[in-house]
């Protein structure tokens, strides 16, 4: 398997350059973009408190508020001059591209396990105290587990729809 990055395949996206303090996405905004970063660093924020501070090329920006279509849960701002690869179209792109998807499934599943390696550890640390820290079970159970509610079609036929 070759260690290939979303930058690999986000050739055919236009490149844009933005500058030191610029923000690519706000905090609570909608989120129509979906953001590759080519150069550069930028810092994430939730909170007014930063959480990382990003220069892989390849990384992405976005991906979260447009495949959950909520808002955006962190502000990301550039903290150098940087140079990203822009889809405004990003489920298309995503469609188009299934070697992206597949590399963004991947990003997130990447996340999603290293969140949960640090709650299995805490878990460890704090299995016998009371209150939040004692319900590290449930939490971990709905983030390893959890599913979005089913669908449900409705029809005027359909009184639970």
């Amino acid at each position: 398997m070759t260690d290939v990055s979303l930058l690999d395949h986000s050739t055919s996206l236009p490149e844009v350059t933005r500058q030191a303090g610029e923000i690519l996405i706000m905090e609570g905004d909608a989120v129509s973009e979906l953001f590759v970063l080519v150069r550069g660093t930028v810092v994430v924020e939730r909170d007014d408190v930063a959480v990382a501070r990003i220069n892989t090329q390849g990384a992405m920006f976005g991906e979260m508020s447009l495949l959950l279509r909520k808002p955006a849960t962190a502000t990301v701002r550039c903290e150098s001059d940087v140079v990203l690869r822009v889809s405004d179209d990003p489920e298309t792109f995503l469609v188009q591209q299934p070697a992206a998807a597949l590399e963004v499934a991947r990003v997130l599943a990447g996340r999603v396990d290293g969140l949960t390696q640090y709650l299995v550890d805490v878990k460890h640390q704090y299995s016998d105290l009371e209150g939040h820290l004692g319900m590290l079970d449930t939490v971990l159970g709905a983030l390893t587990y959890g599913q979005r509610p089913r669908a449900r079609p409705g029809s005027v036929r359909d009184p639970q729809g």
